[in-house]
């Protein structure tokens, strides 16, 4: 039987430091391609633990190993961050944070930088208390440029390094829940065109600005009539952004383009979310050309992996292996666990979206955390992720769950 209680101290007497790890990496700024600082504070913190290998790839994700089993379990965490906003908002320096008994604030203290430290600790119990055997390898994975692109990071390792996992642990923060699937996304762009002129006599032209706002209001309105799914809920779109092109701002717009950001849900595809904006009334009249975005910005590395900007859904079902592994571990320490979904999207929509890895979501933090001013997250989080994390590998290979 494995002795949870041993496993639940060996978490807790690691707090101090996870707090300080957790802390060294809010100092260190890290929006996406500049993640360098955390990656290298990272590796660091995996060299000084004793993994077994420590590796950077070409495209700047950092590989900490421990174990030499044949069974590969990987537990993922972005280490970019998103960048700070309205410094207005803010009641505290978003870098330098602040640490309290229960909390630790700074910006990517949920989304999510407390997710590769209770990782990388969950590792370290393991290997402290004999947990690792012949039976399986943990890769802990700091990976990048999620906030830019959900699962380019994991497209690279998979098709790239020939890294292919059993399952992967998604460290997005989950309220302390288990998660287990979220609504893909997409990103579209919608473009019509329009005839300048002279501002003095707008009838000689043809302004973009006007046709794209009719184009809005029936996508506004398209929102309403989507896919739902009962257990991931409503597809959903929102327009994102707005462009245009203008000679000067006393001349009529011959140009308008917005961006849209689509959630899928199930049973939805990116070819009939595209072809559902083609067909809206305004933008057939007024011939607005409808496509996807794609991403090929470099990583921190110089790296540039182009991919188009498409995350499908995902949803790995409630009897498989490892979510009732990872149910298993958290009863055995922590009670029952309400098993649900993000309402946001993780680097799973690579691996098990387009590549078929199940992957099971547990992490520290709160989703209304993400993103938000005054980010914080909970010490008693991380030791509980850690604890949880450090249990999994063995009740899913043993068959205990």
């Amino acid at each position: 039987m494995m002795d949870f209680s041993k496993i639940k101290a060996g978490a807790e007497a690691y707090l101090p430091q996870m707090t300080k790890f957790l802390r060294d990496l809010v100092a260190i700024p890290g929006e996406s391609a500049q993640e360098e600082g955390h990656i290298r504070r990272i590796a660091k913190e995996m060299d000084g633990l004793g993994f077994d290998k420590v590796e950077i790839d070409g495209m700047g994700n950092v590989l900490g190993y421990m174990g030499v089993g044949k069974t590969l379990i990987a537990f993922d965490a972005h280490i970019d961050n998103v960048g700070l906003g309205e410094l207005s908002n803010w009641h505290f320096d978003p870098y330098k944070g602040y640490e309290n008994d229960q909390e630790i604030g700074g910006r990517g203290t949920s989304d999510q930088l407390g997710g590769i430290v209770s990782a990388v600790y969950g590792a370290k119990i393991m290997k402290d208390q004999g947990l690792l055997n012949d039976q399986y390898t943990v890769l802990v994975t700091g990976t990048v440029q999620e906030e830019d692109c959900d699962g380019l990071c994991w497209q690279y390792i998979i098709k790239e390094s020939g890294i292919r996992p059993e399952f992967v642990v998604i460290t997005e923060p989950t309220n302390g829940n288990i998660y287990r699937g979220h609504r893909g996304r997409m990103e579209i762009r919608v473009e019509v065109k329009g005839v300048s002129c002279h501002g003095s006599a707008p009838e000689r032209g043809d302004n973009a600005i006007y046709k794209m706002a009719d184009i809005i209001q029936e996508v506004k309105a398209l929102n309403e009539r989507l896919r739902f799914d009962a257990f991931l809920g409503k597809g959903t779109l929102t327009v994102s952004q707005i462009f245009f092109n203008s000679p000067s701002r006393c001349a009529v717009a011959d140009m308008a383009a917005v961006s849209i950001d689509r959630r899928l849900t199930a049973g939805e595809t990116w070819e009939s979310a595209l072809e559902e904006i083609r067909a809206l009334p305004a933008v057939k009249s007024y011939g607005a050309q409808v496509t996807m975005y794609d991403y090929d910005r470099p990583s921190w590395t110089g790296l540039s992996y182009p991919i188009e900007c498409f995350f499908p859904t995902w949803v790995i079902p409630e009897d498989h292996p490892a979510t009732k592994a990872m149910v298993a571990a958290y009863t055995g320490m922590y009670g029952t666990p309400k098993v649900d979904k993000w309402t946001f999207s993780t680097n799973a929509v690579s691996i098990m979206g387009r590549n078929g890895i199940p992957c099971i979501g547990f992490g520290p933090g709160k989703e209304e955390e993400a993103h938000a001013p005054n980010e914080k997250t909970w010490k008693a989080d991380l030791v509980r992720c850690a604890a949880v994390y450090a249990a999994l590998p063995s009740l899913y290979t043993k068959g205990d769950a």
